[in-house]
């Protein structure tokens, strides 16, 4: 979830994503579009007796739909800062808030595995959607009836704040409700196990979600996708986190002995003629035994056909490598690849020096013999799972 950061407020950077630049603007037409409506409901829902008519005039419902929209999405923003400082409490770091298609992420620099303490983190946020509400309420009972445009956008505020509240408090893990669930399951079994129910639960609530976008509103239909996405990696993660709990890189990386590398005199058109027989779509690149790069199927691709047997590796090898700690964690190891976005990382020794590889095949590897044997360190036989396959 990255995005253009547009400043800090109680030192958490604020983010915006790309998206959300195309979804304010669509916010704003639709309520634009609907102001006579809306005028209407909110008279039935708050006795506002609103001049529909008036409101729905152009140029006013575009600067209501504008207005009520940047409104929608501070009280988003807010709904995240509810969730960030409760977690802060708590002792965990903020990394961001960032605003986004589907409204807004507090990411934390890694979850709360206590129940109470994501019990409170999860239900921060929709009490401040509440808080919202009961206010922006409260300013429409003081504006006077001479100004209904601002009475409009209060009674907007106020109604879609407590809406987004019940919403976000929908089992549809992981949204807030779905983490409130798996809180709760966790308090008598394993965060795991709470986890993996919890998101078979967001998923069955992200179909029915998807169906029923169908026959109102494709957004919905978006949403539900999400939904279902985010509930599934983050029931992966979850399990990854349990089954390499106090596992390092050394126990799963590739070792230098067994390392398959490539020197930089290496022809391009050699190096896929080898990458079609090892079946291998990277290879660490070594200059008199030293690591110098990393050369891919990607950077291979990236020279014409008609040049591959002019270039060579050492001319269009990656040399800026993003190298992890023999002793590190694999969870956090995992977790540089997915954020340099590369499938293999250099192992370092506390020398400095290169003792190995670890690629996502590694890592899944000793993922799956791990869980069939139940989280122990070794096979059968008694060989490391690193060696394994």
């Amino acid at each position: 979830m990255r995005g253009v950061t547009l400043g800090r407020l109680f030192d958490i950077p604020v983010r915006l994503n790309v998206s959300f630049l195309l979804v304010l603007p669509l916010f704003a037409w639709l309520i634009s579009g609907d102001v006579a409506a809306l005028s209407d409901l909110f008279d039935r829902v708050f006795g506002t007796a609103l001049p529909a008519p008036a409101l729905a005039a152009a140029p006013l419902r575009y600067a209501l739909g504008a207005a009520a929209a940047t409104g929608l999405f501070a009280g988003v923003l807010i709904h995240e800062f509810g969730h960030a400082l409760v977690a802060r409490r708590y002792g965990y770091d903020i990394e961001s808030i960032t605003l986004w298609l589907f409204g807004g992420v507090a990411r934390l620099t890694e979850m709360p595995e206590h129940w109470r303490h994501e019990l409170a983190i999860a239900v921060a946020g929709p009490l401040v959607s509440v808080a919202l509400g009961v206010l922006t309420g409260l300013l429409l009972l003081v504006v006077p009836s001479g100004v209904p445009s601002v009475r409009f956008v209060a009674a907007y505020l106020a109604l879609t704040n407590v809406a987004l509240a019940v919403f976000n408090m929908l089992p549809g893990f992981p949204m807030d409700g779905g983490r409130v669930l798996r809180a709760l399951l966790a308090r008598t079994r394993p965060y795991a196990t709470a986890t993996k129910q919890a998101a078979e639960v967001g998923k069955g609530f992200a179909l029915l979600l998807g169906l029923f976008g169908l026959f109102t509103n494709l957004l919905l239909v978006a949403l539900a996708f999400f939904i279902y996405m985010a509930a599934s990696s983050e029931a992966q993660q979850t399990a990854m986190r349990a089954v390499f709990e106090d596992v390092v890189v050394a126990d799963v990386m590739t070792p230098r002995d067994r390392l398959d590398a490539v020197e930089e005199s290496l022809s391009v058109a050699a190096l896929l003629d080898r990458m079609v027989r090892d079946r291998h779509t990277g290879y660490p690149v070594l200059r008199d035994g030293e690591l110098v790069g990393l050369v891919t199927l990607a950077d291979a691709r990236a020279v014409r056909e008609v040049e591959r047997d002019a270039y060579t590796v050492g001319e269009v090898m990656t040399d800026d490598l993003a190298w992890v700690d023999v002793d590190a964690d694999v969870t956090a190891a995992v977790s540089q690849m997915g954020e340099r976005d590369v499938g293999r990382l250099p192992v370092r020794g506390p020398d400095g020096s290169l003792v190995g590889f670890l690629t996502r095949s590694d890592v899944m590897t000793a993922f799956e013999i791990l869980q069939q044997r139940g989280r122990t360190d070794s096979l059968p036989d008694g060989t490391p799972y690193r060696d394994a396959g």
